[in-house]
């Protein structure tokens, strides 16, 4: 059985980040592909009982498929946190469908394709909310760069924003969004991602049937039996819902929110280019520009900060904040620290013998490299 572990200490980080980043890569070109696959058919289909069959579908195939895996987490006494986790996913991503699919019947796709879109833009602050991680300049510009890419390429030209109820649930959506990315970051680390993901289908699949229920007629039995509607909630079961989202769970765990939302714009992208390829619609020049801008913001958040002008601003910005900084170190605070570093190491407990003098080496040459750096 494929092991869907988090542990990746066999890669370097740069090659974990750039893994889980093809893997999330993947789960937008499903995505992308489900808007033609699906167009014009599932539309017949009521749209809140679509989310709940759909998520409760794809969760009944995931605790069938993995059953052994679930029922050694209730023998290890793991299920119930998994259980709690999976809840709060289940809500966020549920929350995030059910205000999509509602809002794209007061608002049109495109203008719901925009603002579902702006979650990139918000990423990186519910990340600092959430989980205390400041985002950066780069992740700033590459949020902007990737929300103006996206404009050109879902807004038709002169298409005004006007803002009513339906583009108000949509961008609501866009905020869930959001943070489910944040909280799969957060949360997922160290617990079974197939098990965490099966619970979330469960609980999201359950919510959009009870909201179906309230708010829509229930789907009629003639087309539950055309067999064209059968063929594509088939593709949104298996493939947009349990691969792509179990893809997304996967990088996640080894991406930053704020990259991570940012692969996942790519939906936008693919789905045009499917649209293209396969329905024969028109690819324009703002549509091309819009690409570039989406490309340019993915440069901006994982290439940039690494890159020799990335390491110079960075440099730039700690020179500033030293020469802000109104006190300067008092002489001799170097070796008052080391030898601080020195009695704290040599009065812990050590787990072995000299184990005390070898870490307070190791750590007294690693302070003597970060100085000659």
């Amino acid at each position: 059985m494929a092991d869907f572990s988090t542990d990746s200490s066999r890669l370097g980080p740069r090659r974990t980040a750039r893994l889980y980043g093809a893997l999330l890569l993947l789960a937008a070109a499903i995505w992308g592909l489900g808007t033609v696959v699906i167009k014009g058919t599932v539309g017949e289909f009521p749209a809140l009982w679509l989310v709940g069959i759909r998520f409760l579908s794809a969760g009944i195939i995931f605790c069938i498929l993995f059953a052994p895996r679930l029922a050694r987490l209730a023998r290890a006494g793991r299920l119930a946190d998994h259980g709690r986790a999976g809840l709060l996913l289940g809500v966020l991503i549920g929350c995030a469908y059910l205000l999509n699919t509602g809002g794209l019947t007061a608002t049109t796709a495109a203008r719901s394709s925009f603002l579902t879109g702006t979650y990139c833009v918000l990423v990186p602050f519910q990340a600092w909310l959430v989980m205390r991680c400041r985002p950066s300049a780069f992740n700033l510009g590459a949020g902007v760069l990737c929300l103006a890419g996206i404009a050109l390429v879902s807004l038709p030209a002169g298409d005004g924003l006007s803002f009513g109820v339906g583009e108000a649930m949509t961008l609501g959506s866009a905020v869930f969004l959001g943070f489910h990315v944040v909280a799969t970051s957060h949360l997922a680390g160290g617990r079974d991602m197939v098990a965490l993901t099966a619970i979330q289908f469960v609980v999201c699949g359950l919510l959009g049937l009870a909201v179906g229920a309230l708010a829509q007629p229930a789907p009629a039995a003639a087309l539950l039996a055309d067999p064209s509607v059968l063929g594509n909630l088939a593709y949104l079961v298996l493939a947009a819902t349990c691969a792509a989202l179990l893809l997304q769970n996967l990088g996640l765990v080894h991406v930053s929110p704020s990259s991570g939302a940012l692969l996942l714009s790519f939906e936008s992208v693919f789905g045009v280019l499917f649209s293209v390829l396969l329905l024969g619609e028109v690819l324009t020049a703002t549509m091309v520009a819009g690409f570039s801008l989406i490309f340019a913001a993915v440069l901006v958040s994982e290439w940039l900060p690494d890159s020799a002008l990335g390491a110079r601003l960075r440099a730039r910005s700690a020179d500033a904040s030293d020469a802000a900084s109104p006190e300067a170190p008092a002489a001799g605070s170097g070796a008052d620290t080391v030898l601080a570093r020195g009695a704290r190491v040599l009065g812990s407990e050590a787990p072995t013998a000299g184990a005390g003098v070898d870490t307070l080496t190791a750590e007294l040459s690693a302070d003597v490299l970060a100085e000659e750096r």
